[in-house]
């Protein structure tokens, strides 16, 4: 798969979770297969504010594959000088989100809030792709605004006409949030209109899910969001293969990652997060993880903790 003139080894990626796409987990997924991995959302205002907590964010390294950072905003102007900073100097793909449901986002007339105004999609992607200097923008959304007003079709178009390489459509809508079953119908509409490639989110868990939804869809690729929190070998599985992997090493080796960029305590609040995901592949003993993690503050708690309940 091709995204503008940037080639990816697979077309399954892994998508921009806040709280949980960090460096170390992209590195994890590219060793397993993932064709494409992208940062999380970073503000457009904060990077050009110099905002220090984007550092953590927008860390890389030659290891990942494709570098690709997903930027938010509202403010073309915005896109645009953002995307010329130099510290996105050394991503290849810009993505652009118009799908985050959170109200703080929404509130600004972010994310989601975006697809009730398709004009303003076409200008913010212009922008972006001529700030971009050849690198490819994409953008990712969902089905609309609000349950029973998908506008998702002509948001793509806007995109397409603005420059966009891709479209990934999470078949949500805003005021879904994460709850009920994805529809991919409107993943397969926009996949019919537009002439660039489409890939589609959402429940996709196993290689069944994922052939029966590429099928459907005929889209161009997948992207995996929760399925892959705790989980990063699950791109091995998509793509037929046996992970012999063990929860507790696959642990140790996501905290060693981010030990050798982050600060202590700042991997030590992370990981309770990744915990809690990794817990969910555990037959049992979830609970008992969630439980153990409440008063965690040291790196020696945390390895004591993986060492207990993995």
């Amino acid at each position: 798969m091709k995204i503008g003139k940037v080639a990816l080894k697979s077309n399954l990626m892994l998508a921009p979770v806040a709280g949980y796409s960090d460096y170390a987990l992209r590195e994890m997924a590219y060793g397993y297969g993932a064709g494409l991995c992208v940062t999380e959302m970073v503000s457009c205002k904060g990077l050009l504010y110099n905002n220090q907590n984007t550092n953590f964010l927008l860390y890389t390294t030659d290891k990942e594959l494709v570098k690709a950072v997903q930027l938010f905003g509202s403010d073309p102007l915005d896109f645009y000088n953002a995307i010329r900073l130099p510290q996105i100097e050394k991503f290849d793909i810009i993505d652009i989100n118009m799908g985050c449901p959170v109200k703080k986002i929404v509130s600004n007339g972010e994310g989601s809030a975006l697809m009730q105004n398709p004009r303003l999609i076409e200008k913010i992607v212009k922008a972006a792709v001529d700030g971009a200097e050849g690198r490819p923008v994409t953008v990712k959304f969902r089905i609309g605004f609000e349950t029973g007003k998908p506008t998702v079709v002509d948001c793509a178009l806007a995109a397409e006409a603005g420059g966009a390489a891709m479209i990934t459509v999470h078949g949500r809508y805003r005021d879904q949030f994460y709850s009920g079953e994805a529809d991919h119908s409107f993943a397969k509409e926009v996949k019919k209109r537009v002439n660039i490639p489409v890939v589609v989110n959402g429940d996709i868990t196993n290689k069944e899910t994922l052939e029966d939804v590429l099928n459907y869809t005929e889209c161009d690729g997948a992207m995996i969001a929760r399925a892959a929190l705790g989980k990063p070998w699950i791109f091995l599985e998509l793509s037929g293969k046996k992970a012999n992997v063990t929860i507790k090493d696959e642990i140790i080796k996501h905290i060693s990652l981010m030990l050798s960029y982050s600060p202590e305590n700042l991997v030590v609040n992370n990981m309770k997060k990744h915990l809690c995901m990794y817990a969910k592949n555990l037959k049992r003993g979830a609970k008992a993880v969630r439980a153990a993690i409440a008063d965690l503050k040291t790196l020696d708690e945390l390895y004591k903790i993986v060492e207990r309940c993995f």
